[in-house]
């Protein structure tokens, strides 16, 4: 399976669209060399704006660059991006409906080695919350570059998590993206028995999961939910339809997260036996590798499947 750095592409994919659209302006607080930024303040330097560990002025400039006519990209870590510019993005960015793109880098738990401080299991669930936001959370590097030309196209604000590792690639540059349209990954699963909603490195996870349980004769369809806002009801309840069951995969703390999302629609619209794979109430902490904290938060592979064998269990 190949794989592709999220950051890279999305610094590539800024690069890019910098080349052609002479309103991109770019602000970093003092990780462009992590988020990969670095690409655009290399190219177009009279374009790019460090300003320092400062999170929530970078948010409230980024605002007055879009009042302005230009459309900013702010970029550091996802647990500062969220957390440490809330109120600068509710009250600068989302009330007024700036068009202000937001990069949480590094989100979830993969950057693994510093701990809960620099994780964040969190972020995607505060921004869902805030009135007008998009929010995005791609699955691997191609839907980086595609959603991008999009996201810049887009007036308003789009929050966007980018994932720090190598992740395996799934999509195609040919397809199309478009806010609030889900897709499946899997193939040929027109008759599945169970629908599994997956967001981000939760995909993969998700796909290897389903193979496990084809082997054994159970098809489950894995659709990725690269949109977690707006989450849009006729898109869930459409791969729901002739279902046993539902499972949600998602790399962030069960409340607020898209597994409950998804339930209150489901929910809403016909009994359908659901379970979830998410974090619990818990903040994230450090480890040697990736896959280390994966398993200690139950965000495996093996996890999807037994919560799909689980689901199913329930329906009979």
């Amino acid at each position: 399976m190949e794989t592709a750095n999220l950051r890279k592409a999305y610094g590539e994919a800024l690069v890019e669209a910098g080349k052609t659209n002479k309103d991109i302006v770019v602000l970093e607080a003092d990780l462009s060399k992590s988020t990969m930024s670095a690409l655009f303040k290399e190219a177009f330097p009279d374009r790019f704006f460090e300003m320092g560990i400062a999170e929530q002025n970078m948010t409230s400039t980024a605002a007055g660059f879009a009042l302005a006519g230009k459309i900013p990209f702010t970029g550091t870590f996802a647990v500062f991006a969220a957390g440490r510019a809330y109120d600068q993005i509710r009250c600068a960015v989302a009330i007024p409906r700036a068009n202000v793109k937001i990069i949480g880098s590094s989100c979830g738990l993969s950057d693994y080695g510093d701990g809960k401080t620099h994780q964040s299991v969190e972020d995607g669930n505060i921004i869902r919350a805030i009135p007008n936001m998009v929010v995005l959370n791609p699955l691997d590097a191609v839907e980086v570059k595609k959603m991008m030309p999009v996201v810049i196209n887009y007036k308003g604000p789009v929050y966007i998590r980018i994932n720090r590792n190598d992740l395996p690639v799934y999509t195609s540059p040919n397809e199309k993206f478009q806010i609030g349209k889900i897709f499946p990954v899997t193939k040929d699963t027109e008759k599945s028995d169970a629908i599994i909603y997956a967001t981000g490195i939760m995909v993969s996870k998700a796909m290897e999961a389903a193979e496990r349980l084809k082997s054994e004769g159970i098809i489950a369809q894995v659709v990725n939910v690269s949109t977690l806002k707006p989450l849009l009801k006729e898109e869930v309840l459409k791969y729901a339809a002739g279902k046993k069951a539902a499972v949600t995969a998602e790399e962030a703390v069960r409340t607020g997260g898209l597994g409950q999302a998804i339930a209150s629609i489901l929910m809403a619209n016909g009994p359908l036996a659901f379970e979830e794979v998410a974090i619990n109430d818990d903040f994230g902490t450090s480890a040697r590798n990736y896959d280390e904290l994966l398993t200690r938060y139950g965000l495996m592979s093996e996890d999807v499947y037994k919560a799909v064998k689980k689901a199913l269990n329930k329906g009979k």
